[in-house]
């Protein structure tokens, strides 16, 4: 008795390729945000880095000279998140050179550090970004009195 081979055509129905092609477009839509914002958090992450190193050097700075040094923004311009990162250049005044502190590189963050007093007794060091590219610049900030880096503005992230 002879058997009858019938061949099956292999492969996907168009409803399969357009059930795969959803999911793939449903996770991408949950996976894209989150992966945008763990990337921002990473880059807040430089300025808790350089806050706390700039701290480090005004209090090193106040041993010596017995006041806390100003230092003007640098960079010039708040970086906008969207960008590449941007030089750490201070327009020739090398502020932040005269208390010690150099970047490790370019930077998502523009620094300074401002006194109420002229320095004798206080000082306040900030860091501030668009890493959202929003427009509206969010901040960090430390001071010598409480030594702790704060979030001020919840829309860095």
């Amino acid at each position: 008795m002879k058997r009858i081979i019938i061949a099956k055509e292999k492969g996907f129905t168009l409803i399969e390729l357009m059930t795969v092609v959803s999911l793939i477009g449903i996770l991408s839509a949950i996976a894209i945000p989150n992966f945008l914002r763990f990337r921002t958090i990473t880059k807040a992450s430089e300025a808790k880095y350089n806050l706390g190193s700039i701290r480090s050097c005004e209090e090193t700075y106040r041993a010596e000279h017995d006041v806390y040094y100003e230092c003007a923004p640098c960079p010039p311009d708040v970086p906008n998140g969207r960008e590449p990162k941007v030089p750490f250049v201070d327009g020739g005044k090398d502020d932040f050179d005269n208390i010690g502190f150099k970047s490790d590189g370019d930077v998502w963050f523009r620094y300074s550090v401002t006194s109420t007093d002229g320095g004798l007794t206080n000082f306040l060091c900030r860091a501030e970004s668009d890493l959202d590219a929003d427009g509206v610049v969010g901040e960090f900030n430390v001071n010598n009195v409480s030594k702790q880096i704060v979030h001020v503005d919840e829309d860095i992230y």
